[in-house]
């Protein structure tokens, strides 16, 4: 595995049980075997080549408690967020696992699916102000980052889909986040964790709740974006579409 900068802001959290766990990686330890020495995960993590052929990856986790588990970087985060949200990660499963009970695997997840797929890569969880979430759905970069930048202080972002961890691994300016509103009464992991699993549900998912946002450009998260010409990438930063 990619050696891991621990100090990245987005990491803040997730570095003491990581650390132990690379460690023993890197000391020849399968992965699996390394993220069952920690305590917390409401699974057991086993190797790749115990998933059944016949069984989906989630309906075999829903089935067994078990999680198939690669030696790579993207199975790492995957075990920490395991981990580090157990409520959360264990609902995705529960609710990916009704959908295949429900419709079988088709050649398409279906929208329910498509949107718990990306919430488990992807998402990162928002607890802020209300003009910064008005201004995230609306694409208003310049008051989001620029205007309303003293507000960010007032906020939490907690970034939660393993991919995305992954990618932030080496940090590029396009990597984008799907936001998921968190309330402002939060004041722990173990919280936040407990409130999102109670909150997600098959119709919430099918109505897409997530709102892009290019997570190098939260203040004090990436040194550039002080220079305020960082937001000025129409490419990354790009404007909301006009109604048709």
């Amino acid at each position: 595995m990619q050696a891991i900068n621990w100090q990245r802001p987005w990491l803040q959290g997730w570095q003491e049980t990581g650390e132990r766990v690379a460690r023993r990686a890197a000391a020849g330890m399968p992965l699996a075997q390394a993220l069952n020495a920690e305590a917390g995960a409401p699974v057991r993590f086993v190797p790749q080549d115990e998933l059944p052929a016949e069984l989906a990856y989630e309906d075999y986790i829903f089935r067994s408690r078990q999680c198939p588990t690669r030696d790579n970087l993207h199975d790492f985060f995957n075990g920490l967020c395991w981990l580090r949200f157990p409520q959360t990660k264990q609902r995705l499963n529960q609710l990916q696992a009704a959908q295949i009970e429900a419709q079988g695997i088709l050649p398409t997840r279906g929208p329910v699916r498509d949107a718990l797929t990306l919430f488990d890569e992807n998402a990162a969880l928002l607890s802020a102000p209300q003009p910064l979430w008005d201004a995230l759905l609306a694409k208003d970069w310049p008051t989001l980052f620029i205007k309303l930048r003293p507000l960010w202080a007032q906020a939490r972002l907690y970034l939660f889909g393993h991919a995305l961890l992954e990618k932030l691994v080496e940090p590029r300016k396009p990597i984008t986040a799907h936001v998921y509103r968190a309330p402002a009464a939060i004041n722990s992991v173990a919280d936040l964790d407990a409130w999102v699993a109670q909150d997600l549900s098959a119709e919430k998912l099918a109505s897409k709740p997530f709102a892009p946002l290019p997570v190098l450009g939260v203040p004090g998260w990436w040194p550039d974006n002080e220079n305020f010409s960082f937001y000025d990438d129409s490419f990354v930063f790009r404007p909301q579409r006009p109604l048709s």
